[in-house]
């Protein structure tokens, strides 16, 4: 294991002079952030194989886990010639702009949220240097902000359609998201209070010795509840309520159209599961105590990323879908008292931690 560290650091050092010093390196960092962003669109499309995959097995339904090949790959690329191959239709009473424009806002969002997300950071020479597209100081209020862009992509999808399923769908999404980012917001300035910084990096260093999932458990729950909800996962997916709204805001979308607003959703979930890694499972810190194990940070967060995102699996296995009543009841009576709760607590054991 000592030798693959030393392997991983001598590359890291050799991009770290390589940017440092080539002057065309903005160009070839603009680059890599493109490549950055592909890789979580393939964490996305791993997402969805692995969701499948499990949920057969949790449900007893046929699916990769019982056809498709070995492992059950080919049933994922059957579904990706599936979709390539549908008629894209467009209603004839529908906005055509902002139909078309609605998927392109949601993905939209996920990559700038992309840009600030950090996977390690580096000590060469004395200096730090964050593996990530761009570092900022606000980052943890940036990522909050660009989030709240994919709600606009979806209530432009269910205003566009000129369908009424989509547009109570629209609405409920609007409702939702009223009754959630607040407790989202608060549990992450929670974590900013702790850390005394709002840069996801000094935040990630902060969990060197102890996570945050240790520090304020509370907080960690709030948070997961009102992610679920923010990217609308079962059993917050009322949005999309089959069984009331067909398929709700994405009703009147087909072929790839309906494909890049579907991924949009699993783009946000592999992002929001990236963040939890950070904020609150200590990042490229290894485990309390034990240590990092000679694991190269960069694989700590996408072992962590990747626990919870099979969590989320889980949960959409096991739980049932609440009545939109119900959920804006769990936001405004339960999550919201909850997160101020949590943010006294946060106050007070960030001033003994100073």
């Amino acid at each position: 294991m000592g030798i693959f560290v030393e392997i991983y650091e001598g590359i890291m050092n050799f991009l770290v002079w390589f940017f440092s010093t080539w002057e065309l390196s903005p160009w070839v960092r603009g680059l890599l952030g493109g490549v950055v962003i592909g890789c979580v669109f393939g964490g996305a499309l791993l997402m969805v194989y692995l969701e499948r995959k499990f949920l057969g097995d949790i449900q007893s339904r046929i699916g990769p886990n019982r056809v498709g090949g070995r492992f059950g790959l080919l049933q994922l690329i059957a579904d990706a010639i599936k979709l390539f191959t549908k008629e894209d239709v467009i209603p004839a009473n529908a906005d055509k702009w902002l139909f078309i424009g609605a998927p392109i806002v949601a993905l939209t969002s996920g990559f700038l949220m992309v840009a600030v997300i950090p996977f390690d950071l580096l000590m060469i020479k004395g200096n730090e240097y964050a593996v990530a597209v761009s570092r900022m100081d606000v980052s943890i209020l940036y990522l909050e902000a660009v989030s709240g862009l994919a709600i606009f992509g979806i209530f432009m999808a269910g205003w566009g359609s000129g369908s009424k399923y989509s547009l109570l769908a629209g609405f409920r999404n609007i409702a939702k998201m009223i009754g959630y980012e607040v407790p989202l917001g608060i549990s992450i300035i929670s974590v900013a209070v702790m850390a005394h910084s709002l840069d996801i990096v000094e935040i990630v260093e902060a969990q060197s010795s102890l996570w945050f999932l240790i520090l304020q458990p509370l907080g960690f729950i709030v948070f997961g509840i009102a992610l679920l909800a923010d990217v609308g996962r079962i059993p917050f997916d009322q949005t999309e309520a089959e069984e009331e709204l067909i398929a709700g805001w994405a009703t009147e979308y087909s072929g790839m159209r309906w494909g890049l607003a579907f991924f949009a959703e699993y783009f946000h979930a592999v992002v929001g599961a990236f963040v939890v890694s950070l904020i609150f499972l200590g990042g490229w810190n290894g485990l309390p105590i034990i240590g990092n194990l000679w694991i190269p940070g960069i694989f700590w967060v996408l072992i962590k990323t990747i626990v919870v995102i099979m969590i989320m699996i889980w949960i959409r296995g096991a739980l049932p879908r609440l009545r939109i009543d119900q959920v804006s009841d769990i936001g405004w009576k339960v999550l919201i008292p909850l997160a101020l709760l949590n943010l006294v607590w946060s106050t007070i054991i960030g001033l003994m931690w100073a």
